[in-house]
């Protein structure tokens, strides 16, 4: 599949580095990104987007919602056609990276069906195949709540697509399959291990007008390296609880599986949007199962799109701690922190300002409000331990 991968992204770079030669339309490079700045009001919690390491903990930074995009797609002929997409941004590491986010040939089958091998973005979310687009989304972020529930984004494969009309309505069948390959930063240990994993997904949708509704499901096996954690394991499994232990670790590949519904709709200048995800753990693992759910809804004054939205993220743990490990304090307490159900609220207040024909100005706030271990903030001082947080973040989205 590496062979495949590196096929698809070579024709694209060969479409780019010849566009002069070519002389044709075959070819088309469009562009993406957004330049934002984002500022949090502790120092005593750092907020982040999905699987990223800096965020902002009480600092202006350019690096939580900041990224830029540039794609190639080249025409060999009206079925056959190569794309490639690369992407800069911060992730888990403390400085831009830029990263191949899709590089696949499609053939398109007949006027329903297409095929495509290669790397491809996994039809997790609602607006998983835009979701880095700016531009395209009416918020400055996917909420942290359910989009920082699965993190996986790529996949290394390939998938089938099958589109067809009954009446006024649209429908959309995607299948995919291969292999998810990244980095996954660990809060815990601050630690970035890098994964391959094997993953399958399926999306349905149905559009019809200005609304559409999708239904998606993921499911693989997923290894997560954490050293601190491997430690913790090792200790419990040397203190006469394997079973435990082996059922904590994700040093072995797991079973997990997440499913998402999202309903869209924009309709005479209301612009409503809504997902509910649920990511359960078919083996045991020390990733607890969660829930978790957004609503977003604005209208449209002209230009002008004031918009507010409520997310919700909550979690349990998938595997029980033996009632026996309450004899050594320290391994039952360090169980217990890691394995204790949490939850996390935010409220968000924005408006979108489109003045131009391809750029577009947000300004919003985040107010997260955390239950229990501080849900999906990372580096919690003692001084904040459950106190809420605010952030204030604006910026231009544009496309090219």
């Amino acid at each position: 599949m590496k062979r495949t991968l590196l096929a698809a992204a070579l024709l694209g770079t060969f479409a780019i580095a010849h566009a002069a030669d070519l002389g044709s339309d075959n070819l088309s490079i469009t562009g993406f990104g957004t330049l934002a700045a984002a500022k949090s009001n502790t120092e005593d919690a750092r907020y982040t987007r999905s699987n990223q390491r800096e965020g902002t903990a009480g600092t202006t930074t350019i690096g939580l919602d900041s990224n830029l995009g540039l794609q190639a797609t080249y025409k060999f002929s009206d079925k056959l056609s190569a794309t490639t997409q690369i992407l800069s941004r911060k992730s888990t590491g403390d400085s831009f990276t830029t990263e191949l986010a899709w590089a696949f040939v499609k053939y398109q089958v007949n006027d329903d069906v297409a095929v495509r091998v290669g790397r491809v973005v996994m039809p997790t979310f609602l607006i998983s195949d835009y979701q880095n687009v700016g531009y395209a989304n009416t918020m400055m972020r996917p909420p942290t709540e359910l989009y920082g529930s699965n993190f996986l984004e790529n996949i290394d494969g390939a998938d089938v697509s099958w589109q067809h009309s009954v009446g006024e309505t649209n429908f959309t069948a995607q299948a995919v399959a291969g292999v998810v390959r990244g980095k996954a930063y660990t809060a815990q240990d601050k630690s970035v291990e890098r994964f391959q994993s094997p993953h399958a997904a399926f999306a349905f949708t149905a559009e019809r007008g200005p609304v559409l509704l999708r239904v998606a499901h993921v499911r693989g096996k997923l290894t997560i390296d954490a050293k601190d954690l491997n430690m913790l394991a090792d200790a419990v499994s040397h203190a006469g609880f394997g079973q435990f232990a082996s059922d904590f670790s994700m040093r072995e590949k797991k079973v997990i599986s997440f499913t998402s519904v999202g309903l869209m709709a924009d309709w005479n200048n209301i612009v409503v949007q809504s997902e509910y995800g649920i990511r359960r753990g078919v083996d045991k693992m020390f990733l607890a199962d969660a829930d978790a759910w957004y609503t977003m809804a604005g209208y449209r004054f002209g230009k002008v799109l004031p918009y507010y939205a409520h997310g919700s993220f909550k979690s349990k743990p998938s595997v029980d701690i033996p009632a026996g490990l309450a004899n050594i304090p320290a391994l039952y307490g360090a169980m217990s922190g890691i394995l204790a159900p949490t939850g996390q609220k935010s409220d968000t207040i924005g408006v979108r300002w489109d003045f131009a024909k391809s750029a577009a100005l947000k300004v919003q706030v985040d107010r997260i409000k955390p239950g229990v271990k501080n849900a999906l903030l990372s580096d919690v001082t003692p001084a904040g331990v459950g106190k809420n947080v605010t952030v204030v973040a604006a910026g231009v989205d544009f496309v090219f």
